[in-house]
């Protein structure tokens, strides 16, 4: 399994401050999950959902101070219904990460 997927144990990049929109917060609950599952996947490295190319779009983003993104699916997928997703977003100067829906973006 690459790294993208599997993550490190030790966290690769700071998170900053933590944000969640009002549709994030909604999601979580929903599904009865907290955050910090997501942000731990997020900080070490596991991207998700997100297409191979971004995934190494965030290794290389990492080392350069650039935006880093992930998504995951929340929950588990109900028939007729679209998956459940929640991105996670930190900023190029690791300031702060959000966590919100991709319509929120």
């Amino acid at each position: 399994m690459s790294n993208h997927r599997q993550g490190n144990a030790r966290p690769k990049f700071a998170l900053g401050r933590i944000y969640a929109t009002p549709g994030a917060l909604k999601l979580l609950e929903r599904w009865q999950q907290g955050a910090h599952p997501f942000l731990a996947r997020h900080e070490r490295g596991d991207w998700g959902l997100v297409h191979p190319d971004d995934a190494a779009a965030n290794e290389y983003a990492i080392g350069q101070g650039l935006r880093i993104i992930s998504s995951y699916m929340v929950g588990a997928p109900e028939p007729g219904r679209e998956k459940d997703v929640l991105w996670i977003i930190t900023e190029a100067d690791r300031s702060a990460t959000t966590l919100l829906l991709p319509g929120e973006y």
